[in-house]
């Protein structure tokens, strides 16, 4: 499966007083990043929770910070499928200031579970994404 990247433009609001990103703000470019992976795929959230009664849930993080993003700085928010199973994936996502490949300033691995919307307990993922996120 190709690596996909997300652009992000770092803001006065994603910066603590010290100008530079405040730690659980990486968390929310990580989200934007798996939220338009989906989207590539076809899959819009909230039509996948109302007509499916599906949704995905983070259960496990692990993030590694190396350099910290400052105001004005370009990143780019990369994510791929690290593990995939019958209701789960886990994604490998690196944070890169410039280009993907260029400073590396995070790296990390997320872990969501495919759960019914009403019960929240495991569902098998949306038809064709386990097979797709394989290749």
């Amino acid at each position: 499966m190709s690596l996909f990247s997300l652009p992000v433009r770092i803001y006065w609001e994603d910066t603590d007083a010290g100008g530079i990103v405040y730690y659980a703000n990486y968390f929310k470019f990580m989200e934007r990043a798996r939220t338009e992976w989906l989207r590539a795929r076809g899959i819009e959230q909230e039509p996948l929770r109302k007509e499916h009664n599906r949704m995905f849930v983070v259960v496990d993080v692990e993030a590694r910070f190396r350099r910290p993003a400052r105001y004005g700085d370009l990143v780019h928010v990369t994510c791929e499928v690290a593990e995939a199973a019958r209701a789960s994936l886990t994604f490998k996502q690196e944070i890169f200031r410039g280009g993907v490949g260029d400073e590396l300033l995070l790296s990390g691995r997320v872990r969501v579970a495919c759960l019914d919307a009403e019960s929240y307990r495991p569902r098998p993922l949306p038809a064709g994404l386990l097979q797709e996120s394989l290749e």
